[in-house]
């Protein structure tokens, strides 16, 4: 159960009180000023209902739950691993007031794990299962793995509007605790009633070894190569491709929601998923999106902006569904079967062939209601005489084209596709670029070398609080309204 929970404002006055009062080099104070601001700033009154259901009524009290969270993140932007932070704290007085510890009160390392199971869950155990290769097929630079089910995006989509939901316990607990920060930073004035969101995936590898344990005699008998089970300390993670670095990667794919405040120039993360490495951009798109609305209902999102791998026509059905202006980029289409020229186009949209003849409509396409199919007038008996008919197609079934119909939401976008203003919103998208490279390389969690799916989503969360923190900070300083502690910072 949870023990007594310390409010801001006593929080606030225990540091001022300290830090007052205390014995400690000044020099610390100018050093770790920045971090402690953001602690100070960080308003966790909130935290204490939205974790409570994770403790039990009954038992020993929980102490410290608001210190823990305080010294994660503190941790995490110091970059200080767990288990040096413990030492850290005890020769470091205003570090350990920043967290709200005395040092009579400073917890063991296992409690720091605890904290993490009793938010995230506990982790899945080490199993054994049979070993995976690495796969031997590479893609192109810029390539993505396929999703592994055909259609899938469409079977989503008929779920969702069937009123279906993919409630991850782990995701849900994780996004409301940042949920806190973003509600902060809205009422900052960050993050405006109406916003233009982008998406975008990221590969989390995990510091487990894709190798596993060897628990065979195979090499007692010379035998170095076998497929035989192994124990695995990450039994979850799985193989992914990496596009960019164009190699492939062990552990888990993250998908994060962010937005760009224009104003100060900030990229802010809204909502993250850490999922299984090899699914696909467009399924985590979807499924996010539709958890996203759930969580800020208060928001409007104007357009949702993402890279070509939610360029599918689930997710422009989706977004034109609920409201939202769809910026996404075009996939590479499928050049390699246009064997003549490209016809004129008639000035009502009907093509004209190569020999000057109308074509004849021959209705929408059965796989694809968004194209009109047209074919050959001659071989239709529409055209009496052509000269060019049989070099034009050697084909029984004679040329045919396909157009796009004008209700088409893949090229017939809410904002005019390749407009000024589809433009200018499409720059956006690079505030998610920015978001993971900050909560993969400033704070440090690819490095980290964290292994575990639940425990990953953990930091990754830390992560996004802090780049929270940091865009509070910056405003709330340059609007002169930071109370530095009673004047001692």
């Amino acid at each position: 159960m949870l023990g007594k929970w310390r409010t801001h404002d006593e929080y606030q006055e225990f540091v001022s009180k300290q830090l007052l009062q205390g014995s400690y080099d000044q020099g610390q104070l100018s050093e770790y000023q920045d971090i402690i601001q953001k602690l100070w700033i960080h308003n966790l009154d909130s935290l204490n209902g939205v974790i409570s259901d994770r403790y039990s009524s009954t038992g020993r009290p929980s102490e410290f739950q608001p210190e823990f969270f305080r010294t994660f993140i503190l941790m995490q932007d110091l970059k200080v691993p767990v288990s040096q932070w413990i030492n850290k704290l005890k020769n470091n007085f205003v570090l350990r007031t920043a967290c709200g510890f005395l040092k009579s009160e400073l917890p063991s390392i296992a409690s720091f794990y605890s904290f993490i199971r009793r938010i995230a869950g506990p982790e899945t155990k080490p199993h054994i299962r049979r070993f995976i290769l690495k796969p031997k097929k590479k893609l192109e630079k810029g390539e993505k793995l396929p999703p592994k089910h055909p259609n899938i995006t469409q079977k989503l989509k008929a779920k969702i509007l069937k009123g279906h939901r993919f409630n991850d316990p782990v995701a849900d607990i994780l996004n409301n605790i940042l949920a806190l920060s973003v509600r902060q930073s809205q009422n900052l004035g960050l993050i405006k009633p109406a916003i233009n969101v982008s998406g975008d995936g990221t590969c989390m590898p995990t510091g487990a070894s894709p190798y596993g344990k060897k628990l065979c005699e195979c090499k007692s008998n010379g035998i170095y190569n076998c497929d035989c089970a192994r124990k695995f300390s990450d039994p979850t993670a799985t193989w992914g491709w990496d596009s960019h670095n164009e190699k492939y990667f062990y552990g888990y794919s993250g998908y994060f929601i962010s937005t760009y405040d224009k104003t100060h120039k900030l990229d802010l993360p809204l909502y993250i998923r850490i999922v299984d490495a090899k699914r696909h951009d467009s399924v985590s798109a979807i499924v996010s999106l539709l958890e996203f609305r759930s969580l800020y209902p208060e928001l409007q999102i104007n357009s949702f902006i993402s890279d070509s791998a939610s360029d599918n026509y689930a997710t422009y059905e989706l977004l034109e569904e609920w409201g939202i202006g769809a910026v996404i980029a075009l996939g590479k289409s499928n050049n390699g079967n246009n064997k003549y020229p490209i016809p004129i186009t008639h000035y009502n949209g009907t093509p004209i062939c190569p020999a000057g003849n109308k074509m004849v409509n021959w209705g929408a396409n059965s796989n694809d209601h968004y194209r009109c199919k047209w074919r050959c007038p001659r071989i239709l008996g529409k055209a009496a005489h052509c000269e060019i008919c049989d070099s034009c197609s050697k084909s029984n079934y004679g040329r045919v084209v396909y157009t796009k119909v004008e209700w088409d939401p893949r090229i017939f976008c809410r904002v005019a596709r390749g407009s000024d203003e589809w433009k200018q919103i499409m720059k956006e998208r690079t505030a998610s670029e920015r978001v993971n490279n900050r909560i993969l390389n400033d704070y440090g969690v690819e490095k980290s070398h964290t292994r575990g799916k639940k425990r990953i989503s953990f930091f990754t969360m830390i992560a996004a609080v802090n780049i929270h923190l940091d865009a509070q900070l910056k405003k709330m300083k340059t609007a002169g309204s930071l109370d530095l502690f009673c004047g001692i910072a």
